[in-house]
């Protein structure tokens, strides 16, 4: 049974279990009602490559190409990954880091969702439970309850920039939690945590002797105060295992290239038995395309920091644009101005609405009136909240927020018979 917390209110609720972000997105596409006058705006899947503003390097896919040619790849690939592509990237995590990550500890996945999957399985035991953060990425659940892992819920606290509620964290942890789940920057808070506060995360989980969990996916896409810093600069104090992926820097979602790094410098949690376990299992589930891995090297080489930073410099402005426009809207509230990643959440002033029961009936209702998609926060673990990606091109995002904006004005409540003005 999980234990509650004093942060606790009645508007988050558990992530249910057995539904995915695609399927709840996929549901609400259905709802639009194919007006040709009035296109349909996504802002509820982080996968910007649906916009000309979010391209990958030339390179990279002259890289990729040049690999799929030349007729080398294509056999089956080591079930750990190829020993140049692991190296890479214990090179390129080793970059920001105060030691080397060694190649052997890097295993190369089909994307960071194999990445959760496979330290999932290898954490599970019987009666163990793993914590996860709310609101936060379904796939973690998910994974959790195929593997008889109890979840216990910790909560993010909007009003201190979604940090850590580490009292919470203390409380729920007994002698079976195997893990502790740490997702920055932040999906769905676009949260980039402070060097001090995870430097607080690592002493925590140091205390309660279990490994930390750290999902860096949107690794290096910060924009705010806080620059980004991976949680392995951490593991002289507690094993860090970092998921990651190609996905989201180099905006390359579709290539399905991850990896599982173990971070464990003193060797406090690996032993020759957990090790047999990562590779038996990685020889059933297998990973990415031979050619897509001999192309990394390449890849991390010759992308150039310029590239990096127009990237960021996009993210920067439309997450900008996003809550500036969302602060134009009474009816949704935006607590931190977002930091990086690329969405952030967003609360529903329900009483101000009319004939709106819960995010559930808004985003439908949205969907079907003006055909903008956005994730109800039930799916991400936060009822009554609404989770919008601003990795969107401008235009579009200005559009898709001057519909929900029209949305809400026709359903708030009437005052004196009257509907009120907006400025």
């Amino acid at each position: 049974m999980e234990k509650g917390n004093d942060h606790e209110t009645k508007e988050i609720t558990e992530i249910p279990k057995n539904i995915t972000i695609r399927s709840v997105l996929g549901l609400l596409m259905a709802k639009t009602d194919g007006d040709e006058k009035k296109k349909v705006i996504s802002l509820g899947i982080g996968d910007p490559t649906a916009y000309s503003c979010f391209r990958t390097t030339d390179a990279a896919k002259q890289v990729v190409a040049d690999s799929l040619v030349s007729g080398k790849y294509n056999g089956y690939p080591p079930a750990v990954g190829l020993p140049r592509t692991r190296e890479a990237i214990a090179d390129y995590l080793s970059r920001d880091i105060p030691y080397k990550v060694s190649a052997n500890d890097v295993y190369i996945t089909a994307g960071c969702t194999q990445a959760i999957e496979i330290v999932l399985t290898i954490l599970a035991r019987p009666g163990a439970n793993i914590l996860l953060p709310r609101p936060g990425f379904s796939i973690y659940s998910l994974c959790a309850d195929f593997r008889n892992l109890e979840i216990r819920y910790y909560d993010l606290l909007p009003e201190k920039g979604w940090e850590v509620d580490l009292s919470a964290v203390e409380n729920l942890a007994n002698e079976n939690t195997v893990g502790l789940v740490v997702i920055n920057p932040g999906n769905p808070c676009a949260n980039v945590y402070s060097h001090q506060h995870l430097e607080k995360i690592a002493q925590t989980a140091k205390r309660l002797q279990t490994v930390v969990v750290a999902d860096e996916v949107y690794g290096h896409l910060a924009f705010g105060e806080n620059p980004f810093v991976p949680m392995a600069a951490f593991s002289s104090l507690v094993p860090v295992l970092t998921l990651g992926s190609l996905s989201k820097r180099w905006l390359v979602p579709g290539w399905r290239l991850g990896w599982f790094v173990i971070n464990d410098p003193n060797a406090i949690f690996v032993n020759p038995k957990f090790m047999e376990h990562i590779r038996n299992y990685c020889d059933i589930c297998r990973g990415p395309a031979t050619f897509i891995q001999a192309a990394v090297p390449a890849i991390i080489e010759q992308t150039t920091e310029t590239f990096y930073q127009k990237t960021i410099s996009m993210l920067k402005q439309t997450s900008n644009l996003c809550y500036e426009k969302i602060k134009e809207i009474p009816w949704l509230i935006c607590p931190c101005k977002p930091q990086g990643a690329m969405f952030l959440m967003v609360k529903l002033n329900l009483p101000q609405l009319e004939d709106i029961s819960d995010d559930l009936d808004f985003c439908f209702k949205l969907a079907k009136e003006e055909s903008v998609i956005i994730l109800p926060g039930v799916a991400v673990g936060m009822r009554n909240w609404v989770r919008i990606t601003f990795a969107v091109e401008p235009s579009s995002l200005e559009e898709a927020l001057a519909r929900v904006k029209c949305f809400c004005l026709n359903h708030t409540k009437q005052e004196n018979g009257h509907t009120p003005s907006i400025d």
